[in-house]
């Protein structure tokens, strides 16, 4: 059993003003994306987040405080099953959800703190992407509703002149087979801990999951602020990547110029920067809501 603490509690009007300023922020993301799945149109930047991760929009719109947080006034009911009622309210039930989810903790804590203690690398510029159409045509690539910024040819140069240096396994993964052998390393599931830092788009994309994989455990306000740098990451990804998505105000980061690779680095530095405030956060709420000896 973790300690028991007094928990911080919130009045009805608070909490109940938390939950409502957090199910409208949703709803500037959500509505969109859930608008263009009832009609079956597509948008490769907007709906990665939905449809890459498997944390559905119901689950991102609903409201958690976190733990140690006693809701006065609240029905438990309508908080759901990780949740205990009390003679003022309802708080969460952290051993039980630590109990339930106890290796699955343990290992994004894990990756979160190495993560954490290793240095930024910005030298990639964003060619994971390309290395995923690496030797396609325009009818094989992923996106292929969307024209390609290079010849096949070209883009295949690209790759083969700049070198890939692409430490995130679940990047590697989706390389083409003729891709995998150029990168400077061969990621894997199991040496992730050993591999992932602080400077890859997709390690500070990630801390999205890493948060609502935790979830109920860290409030809802730090799952989104995780959504929130993901879609920015996104976005930077996709138009550093082979794609044209200017039509869809996408103009592209021209990683295979000099300038290009110039404001690639940038901007990736400056997620590197918001990434470690995120990570440091979910680790501390982490170690609140679980501490490591009770892990």
């Amino acid at each position: 059993m973790t300690a028991a603490l007094a928990p911080a509690a919130l009045d009805a009007a608070d909490w109940r003003a938390r939950r409502a300023a957090h199910e409208a922020r949703m709803a500037g993301w959500l509505d969109p994306h859930l608008a263009r799945r009832r009609t079956g149109g597509r948008h490769p930047v907007e709906d990665f987040l939905f449809t890459y991760y498997s944390y559905r929009p119901a689950q991102l719109r609903r409201w958690h405080p976190g733990a140690g947080v006693l809701l006065r006034d609240a029905d438990q009911a309508e908080f759901g099953r990780d949740y205990r009622a009390g003679p003022t309210g309802v708080t969460l039930d952290t051993d039980g959800v630590r109990d339930r989810r106890a290796e699955s903790i343990s290992w994004v804590r894990e990756l979160l703190a190495a993560t954490a203690r290793r240095p930024a690398h910005l030298g990639c510029f964003g060619m994971h992407e390309w290395a995923m159409v690496y030797r396609q045509t325009q009818e094989e690539v992923r996106h292929n509703a969307w024209p390609l910024r290079l010849s096949p040819d070209d883009t295949a140069a690209v790759v083969r002149e700049r070198g890939v240096r692409c430490s995130h396994f679940d990047a590697f993964r989706f390389f083409t087979a003729p891709a995998r052998p150029l990168n400077l390393l061969q990621p894997t599931r199991e040496t992730q801990h050993a591999l992932e830092q602080p400077g890859c788009l997709h390690a500070n994309m990630d801390l999205y999951k890493w948060a609502y994989k935790l979830s109920p455990l860290v409030a809802s306000e730090l799952v989104a602020d995780c959504f929130a740098l993901a879609r920015q990451i996104r976005a930077l990804d996709m138009r550093a990547s082979p794609y044209d998505l200017a039509a869809l105000g996408y103009p592209p980061v021209r990683v295979e110029t000099p300038e290009g690779r110039a404001e690639y680095a940038a901007a990736q530095r400056g997620f590197a920067e918001q990434a470690a405030v995120l990570r440091a956060r979910l680790l501390t709420a982490l170690d609140h809501a679980v501490p490591p000896a009770a892990a």
